[in-house]
């Protein structure tokens, strides 16, 4: 069997990435091959060197000027691309090298709390401050803009009036790691028949 491979961009301590690697350990089709940071300190990296999944650090310049980044994914025969906290705009080629292919988790109910500068305590701030009665999280494929592509999947939890962003953080993330795993096995073929997706609407 021809298995499916994961690349997982992050940018932070990877616990996300951590259950990931978890789910697809012992997976007959589909495994992570490649996880890739923007900074060279991530605890994300140590994550990955304990799975004996190889890893790649690049910067701004590399990034968003070179073409180091697809290469390395091509040199591992990347299938299907991750973002599991990673906070950088992904480069048009890039995005366009994965059609339907690229995908990232958002801590808030898509639509509300999206947008660049919206990401991890930021967003559980801005649901505590508006007083809004629940949240949750976002799955979507990744285009062009901060937060824009088609959805894929959401799942909310309640908030109460005396939760901080602290405790707001602690449900969504209970989320994260409940649903990331079994959506990304779906999307990226599951456990038989890896399948490409479409392509995103240009209406997103």
């Amino acid at each position: 069997m021809i298995l499916t491979n994961l690349a997982i961009f992050a940018s932070g301590s990877g616990t996300n990435a951590q259950r990931i690697m978890e789910h697809f350990q012992h997976h007959p089709a589909i495994r992570v091959a490649l996880v890739l940071s923007n900074k060279p300190d991530a605890p994300v990296l140590g994550r990955a060197a304990n799975f004996g999944v190889p890893t790649h650090v690049f910067d701004r310049r590399s990034f968003y000027e070179t073409d180091e980044v697809p290469q390395t994914l091509a040199a591992h025969r990347i299938d299907y691309v991750v973002l599991a906290g990673f906070l950088w705009l992904v480069p048009v080629p890039l995005i366009r090298a994965y059609p339907g292919r690229m995908v990232n988790i958002h801590p808030a109910l898509l639509p509300k709390y999206g947008g660049k500068g919206m990401y991890g305590m930021k967003v559980h701030e801005a649901v505590a401050a508006a007083g809004d009665a629940e949240t949750g999280i976002t799955i979507h494929l990744v285009d062009e803009e901060y937060d824009r592509g088609r959805i894929l999947f959401q799942a909310a939890c309640p908030v109460s009036p005396t939760d901080t962003p602290d405790d707001i953080a602690r449900k969504v993330h209970a989320l994260e790691y409940e649903h990331f795993p079994q959506v990304i096995e779906e999307w990226a073929g599951g456990p038989t028949q890896p399948a490409p997706i479409p392509s995103p609407s240009p209406e997103g």
